[in-house]
């Protein structure tokens, strides 16, 4: 019998759920999607997500064994480098964050040595892996669309879909960042919903339209085949991508991206203070003129 419990924290400022799952017998657990709090108009970071995050698995005496990063979040910084320091646990990503890296590092022109190899985490995940947690296990499912290197983590009969899936009133992510594809997407998605219909699906964000009031962090395969607003069952490959390109047309960039990109290819790391003792990030600029 599968023993897990999942424990959700909400984020406000992101609209980010964070997740602890845990082993109700061995206390064995893993972090989900950390978040680092920011505050753009004075560059403060603070920490009282991953506090309360942290604070819980005193608090239950939980074992932390792995940090995971369902992909490099462009709406929120990630805590996963200052859980590390305080849990010592390793932090693992999808294995593509390479090619991610590889583009940031470009479009920041950031130093030569700045690494691309995915040495910044401790372990880069690939489909079908599995991790051991006490006497619990996951399963990584590798989900590209939104990024190459989403992964999605199954514990048991949930599935933590990171920015894959969102509820059915949302709808799903984005396809529009470096490396974004809705074709990858859709299947991605399909691949999902091809478990079971009672399987619970534990999403990173809800963004709730006018007509619901209230927010919510998970669903089932079955919701989100009956009732998602862009790809439910019927929806095929060719309406999905049109649906998802035209919508994306008209999004604005997460305010977070730039410095949320520069810590989470970095897996959550501050970059190296400078002479004056002072870190620093990189906005570029898009000179209309030029």
């Amino acid at each position: 019998m599968d023993n897990h419990v999942v424990k959700s924290f909400f984020d406000p400022g992101t609209w980010t759920y964070s997740y602890v799952v845990y082993s109700s017998r061995d206390l064995h657990c893993v972090i989900i999607d950390p978040v680092l709090n920011f505050q753009q108009e004075s560059g403060h970071i603070t920490y009282e997500s991953a506090d309360e995050l942290l604070n819980f698995i005193r608090s239950e005496r939980l074992v932390v064994d792995y940090i995971l990063e369902t992909h490099a979040h462009a709406d929120h910084l990630s805590a996963g480098h200052y859980i590390q320091e305080e849990t010592t646990a390793p932090i693992a990503i999808g294995e593509k964050i390479t090619e991610v890296q590889k583009v940031f590092k470009s479009i920041f022109n950031f130093s030569h040595d700045f690494p691309t190899d995915g040495s910044d985490f401790n372990y880069l995940l690939k489909d079908k892996d599995v991790l051991n947690f006490g006497e619990l296990s996951l399963e990584v499912l590798s989900v590209p669309g939104h990024t190459p290197a989403c992964m999605a983590y199954k514990i048991g009969d949930t599935i933590f879909v990171g920015d894959t899936l969102f509820m059915p009133d949302v709808g799903t992510a984005r396809c529009d960042f470096p490396g974004g594809d809705a074709k990858q997407l859709y299947h991605s998605v399909q691949k999902i919903l091809s478990y079971p219909d009672d399987t619970l699906l534990y999403l990173c964000h809800d963004y709730p339209p006018p007509n619901r009031q209230t927010l919510q962090h998970k669903s089932t395969v079955k919701e989100q085949k009956e009732k998602n607003i862009h790809l439910h069952s019927g929806v095929s490959e060719t309406e999905f991508v049109t649906i998802r390109n035209n919508r994306d047309k008209t999004l604005t960039l997460p305010k977070l991206i730039f410095p949320a990109i520069q810590l989470n290819i970095r897996a959550g790391k501050i970059p190296t203070p400078e002479s004056n003792g002072v870190s620093y990030l990189k906005i570029p600029l898009m000179n209309s003129r030029c």
